[in-house]
């Protein structure tokens, strides 16, 4: 499968951004699909997850209560809202995907399918 993020900007503290992520090549419905992102010279972190259906996911304490993933299987996109946004959420942020069965995996190794990051940058 391949995926290609989009939406990101510069947006000033606590305003909102919503990232996109199309997919194509494979049956987007198979694939547990996650955010990571990765902030200038640190390591590339896990933000967020969804399984195949749409009604489990999973956050990263930091953005708990801010951002909210959620995907259509239908027009094989998942999404990143991002609410209330801190200058600590500046970076560039990734899609991802892995087949197999739900589980919260962190670890960028799970992961067989990247998109091409989209920056996002908070600041005043």
């Amino acid at each position: 499968v391949q995926l290609q993020a989009s939406g990101g900007g510069l947006v000033q503290p606590g305003g909102s951004l919503r990232l996109s992520c199309a997919a194509s090549g494979g049956t987007f419905s198979n694939y547990v699909m996650v955010w990571f992102r990765q902030a200038p010279g640190k390591e590339r972190e896990f933000v967020a997850a969804i399984n195949w259906g749409g009604v489990i996911t999973s956050y990263t304490d930091s953005v708990k209560g801010r951002f909210t993933i959620s995907r259509d299987n239908a027009k094989n996109t998942v999404y990143l809202q991002m609410n209330s946004l801190k200058p600590e959420d500046t970076a560039v942020y990734y899609c991802a995907a892995r087949t197999g069965v739900w589980g919260t995996k962190t670890n960028i190794d799970d992961y067989a399918y990247w998109g091409r990051g989209t920056q996002v940058t908070v600041s005043s």
